[in-house]
């Protein structure tokens, strides 16, 4: 419970921002060791750590290069390794795709999966709509900063479904997102 112990809940969890902020005269190990020393991690299994996060993440050939002139999408996934580094059970990410070439966004996809699928949770921001329809096992609709739905795809589908009649099964996250939306924008002008 984050509230009853708001510490606790730290220490289980991630979170990486669209801008990362990273150490440009630091390699991306050393700033690895760095996050992990700050999490108390034992030396030997934190560079274990590192080294498989830095492989996971296509970043081994860079390991010793300082992340001063790195593009954004190395930056993106040397603030993902941090953020990793400590095995947190909770994973939020603002927009982890941005800036990522295909490749990159295939490889920061395929360790979140992995993550999930060992029991991580992940909460993701994005306004790349087709990424959350594959990815998502649940969706958010956020409009004008307010919470307008959350479900499935197929409990958005269906809440968004008379717009689309019988086709509501196969209507994909952006026409179910923009209808909720017009939606919501209806009932706010209505109650105006």
């Amino acid at each position: 419970d984050a509230l009853a112990d708001p510490v606790g809940a730290k220490q289980v969890t991630a979170w990486v921002p669209d801008e990362p902020l990273i150490y440009d005269k630091l390699t991306p190990f050393e700033y690895l060791e760095f996050v992990a020393g700050l999490w108390g991690l034992p030396q030997a299994p934190a560079e274990k750590a590192a080294h498989n996060l830095l492989a996971w993440l296509g970043l081994a050939p860079h390991a010793h290069t300082r992340c001063q002139g790195f593009s954004k999408g190395m930056r993106q996934k040397v603030a993902l390794a941090g953020a990793l580094i400590h095995e947190p059970q909770l994973i939020i990410l603002d927009e982890p795709l941005t800036g990522l070439d295909a490749g990159s966004a295939r490889q920061v996809k395929s360790v979140l999966k992995e993550r999930v699928a060992s029991g991580v949770t992940v909460i993701m921001t994005t306004h790349i709509l087709e990424v959350a329809e594959r990815m998502a096992e649940r969706i958010g609709v956020i409009s004008r900063g307010q919470l307008v739905a959350e479900g499935t795809l197929d409990e958005l589908r269906a809440r968004a479904g008379n717009a689309f009649g019988e086709g509501s099964s196969q209507a994909s996250l952006e026409d179910v997102f923009l209808e909720l939306v017009a939606e919501q924008q209806e009932a706010e002008d209505v109650a105006a």
